[in-house]
């Protein structure tokens, strides 16, 4: 198994816009269950403390590395990256390990 964590800070923005931008991410990746192949899991926190450096968080698992590859190039994820998530984030972070 392996796991597929991603970190967002999105783009400085009103509060209210912020909040439908965090929120159609959180639709729009969740939606991916069950349509990728090997994709066991995936949930989108959005309800980060103030304490937090990051405004969103990805948290996937994947049965192996294979299916984490072909994740990132099927047309689903990447429809939902291209018009959900990287028109709205600054800074993006990523740690891939094996559970």
């Amino acid at each position: 198994m392996v796991r597929h964590v991603i970190l967002w800070k999105l783009k400085e923005m009103p509060a209210a816009e912020q909040e439908t931008v965090k929120a159609d991410i959180k639709a729009g990746l969740e939606g991916l269950a069950g349509q990728i192949p090997g994709l066991v899991e995936i949930h989108v926190n959005i309800d980060a403390l103030p304490s937090s450096n990051a405004d969103l968080m990805l948290d996937t698992t994947f049965e192996t590395a294979e299916a984490l590859k072909g994740y990132s190039t099927h047309p689903a994820h990447v429809a939902v990256a291209n018009s959900k998530v990287r028109p709205y984030y600054k800074n993006r972070v990523c740690l891939d390990y094996e559970i």
